[in-house]
């Protein structure tokens, strides 16, 4: 059986430098091979390349296994290669390739000047179905001039990680998905997984396809029970006497729905839900089909963003001050990227309103979409602020919890807090 003893992982992003680190931590050699010479510089001095709660501990607990650089021919010393660069998507739903074929065209053709055979290609950025078997793999066996499942093999083999909590994720997943090439690249890759994960995880192994089906169902399921919880909030709210949160507690109880997920809240965002759920609809699409479910979760999700802006502009009259509180999408991350904080102070600002902002994570130096807003640094005089019309809490961050407010403040906490 072919063996993992070493690793490179290609893109130090949010996920690639976390997978680097733990691969490191856990024992293995790891290159880290990226175009960013500052986050190359980083990772050699021990520093953690991007903001991730326990990534600078974990890069420590590795570092004398762990080396980055820009040249992708090192990778050819390693046994196998995770590519993990962006994979942005299109206007159409799908997914882009482009990073991912810049990122493995040197490795394949650098393998192949080395006549190195047996090498494993790793993809773990998200594709859209089909793309591996009919975009990555053909690319890879014209510069080897190679037969992907012979000479070398490919894997797919995407994470299952929620951002603010990526370490963990990593090392005690829920379960590990590999799509496989060929049997033996599938077993080598499945006990580096034994060998990695802390807990007995299943693994599960299938054909790449298949997987790559597996990997956007998953989150699509779950971005349909966040929306059914809204749908069901929305038609709550009519009722003066109907509690959201006693409701989605009895219905949470019963085994086949679980309590997961089930939570009164807001819409989903951030860089995997909406992009994973459009992209199941697109594949639908393409093979002649639909995927009405999946158009659903994504229409009642914008109909959550509306139905907040709707509450909070008859709350705040145009020329009124509203402070958004929470513009991340979720606690322990600076993402905002369609979190519902930035989409209410967004459309606010549109329709006349001042707009102050905050978050604990998110800032205008990572997110210079924020410099169009005025925003609120300390949080400890609130009390005293009497020009402060409507304070929503957008995001569920726990130290919002004890905030007190002027009693000249409407205050409208739209989680469960």
């Amino acid at each position: 059986m072919k063996s993992i003893k070493s690793v490179s992982v290609c893109g130090l992003g949010k996920l690639g430098a976390c997978m680097a680190a733990t691969f490191a931590a856990r024992g293995y050699p790891v290159i880290g091979v990226d175009i960013d010479r500052e986050k190359i510089r980083k990772v050699n001095a021990g520093e953690p390349p991007v903001d991730e709660p326990r990534l600078a501990e974990t890069i420590k607990e590795g570092h004398e296994r762990f080396r980055a650089t820009d040249d992708p021919a090192e990778a050819v010393s390693t046994d196998a290669s995770f590519f993990i660069p962006p994979s942005p998507s299109l206007p159409d739903g799908s997914f882009s390739t482009e990073y991912l074929l810049n990122a493995m065209r040197p490795v394949a053709q650098a393998v192949r000047k080395a006549g190195k055979t047996g090498h494993i290609f790793v993809c773990s950025s998200t594709t859209t179905p089909g793309a591996v078997d009919s975009i990555l793999i053909p690319m890879l066996e014209e510069e080897t001039g190679w037969k992907c499942g012979v000479e070398f093999s490919v894997c797919y083999n995407p994470e299952f990680i929620a951002l603010g909590n990526v370490i963990n994720g990593l090392l005690e997943p829920d379960f590990v998905l590999i799509g496989e090439s060929d049997p033996a690249a599938g077993d080598a890759l499945e006990q580096l997984y034994r060998n990695y994960n802390r807990n007995k995880c299943r693994i599960a192994r299938m054909s790449i396809i298949s997987a790559e089906l597996t990997k956007i169902s998953v989150n699509s399921y779950i971005t349909m029970k966040i929306s059914f919880t809204n749908q069901l909030r929305m038609i709550a709210d009519k009722f003066p006497k109907a509690d959201i949160n006693m409701i989605l507690d009895a219905i949470g109880t019963d085994t086949r729905i679980g309590n997961k997920y089930l939570r009164s809240g807001l819409s989903f965002g951030g860089p995997c839900f909406p992009r994973d759920n459009r992209l199941l609809a697109y594949t639908a699409r393409q093979g002649g089909g639909a995927a009405p479910l999946a158009e659903a979760s994504d229409k009642v999700n914008e109909l959550t963003k509306t139905n907040l802006l709707e509450k909070v502009s008859k709350l705040a009259p145009p020329g009124a001050t509203v402070l958004v509180l929470g513009m991340s999408y979720k606690p322990d991350t600076y993402i905002t990227e369609e979190s519902a904080g930035l989409h209410l102070a967004q459309n606010l600002k549109k329709q006349g309103r001042r707009v102050l902002v905050h978050d604990f994570a998110a800032t205008a130096a990572n997110n210079p979409q924020l410099n169009d807003f005025e925003f609120l640094n300390d949080l400890s005089g609130l009390s005293q602020h009497q020009d402060i019309d409507v304070a929503v809490v957008c995001c569920p961050w726990p130290q919002y919890r004890d905030l007190k407010f002027s009693p000249a403040t409407k205050v409208l906490s739209t989680w469960h807090l």
